[in-house]
């Protein structure tokens, strides 16, 4: 994925989305401004600009914009209604920033190896750079994106025992930008 364009997805989302905002590892607080809005959307099945072909797909969508603006109770009620690997992806995130990271562990087991994995790859190696830190590296020797490795530098990072808060918050970013890029294409059967 080469930048994240919000104007792909609708108007309406794309208010949402700009300005772009931090991954926060923790559950954030609520950015309030938009709960109506993010209401709205959640009772209206043609919000995402498109005619919808997986209703599913576009409550993935819901509970990621939920859990994008730090509303972690809505996401969780979106989330664990929806009975696919994107679903559980999403209550994995939720999960991992409340932070419960064994809960986490158990939706990204339920994910499997999810399709933007390999992109999440490539770009997490892209940002930790030429010279990755020490602490990083046992992701990087792995042949897969590992979520498992993620969640627990996620832990690390938060606990204080690495300071690597800046780099899994852009990594985290990424990663919804990927899950909810995938959801919306699945949701409208957009290519």
């Amino acid at each position: 994925m080469v930048g994240f364009d919000a104007k792909k997805y609708g108007a309406t989302v794309e208010e949402l989305l700009i300005p772009r905002r931090v991954a926060p590892l923790d559950p954030g607080r609520p950015n309030v401004s938009v709960r109506a809005l993010l209401q709205a959307l959640s009772e209206n099945p043609d919000f995402l600009g498109k005619p919808i072909r997986d209703k599913l797909m576009a409550n993935a969508c819901i509970s990621g914009l939920w859990l994008y603006h730090d509303f972690l109770e809505e996401s969780h009620a979106v989330s664990q209604e929806i009975s696919s690997s994107a679903g559980s992806y999403w209550h994995g995130i939720l999960h991992r920033r409340e932070p419960d990271f064994p809960n986490s562990g158990y939706w990204f087991r339920r994910v499997g190896n999810f399709a933007t994995f390999d992109e999440l790859k490539q770009a997490a190696i892209s940002i930790l750079g030429e010279d990755p830190p020490e602490w990083s590296r046992f992701m990087l020797g792995e042949k897969r994106w590992d979520p498992f490795a993620f969640i627990d530098l996620c832990e690390r990072a938060l606990g204080g025992n690495v300071n690597a808060i800046p780099i899994c918050q852009r990594i985290a970013q990424i990663e919804w930008e990927l899950l909810f890029d995938y959801c919306y294409r699945a949701a409208v059967g957009y290519e």
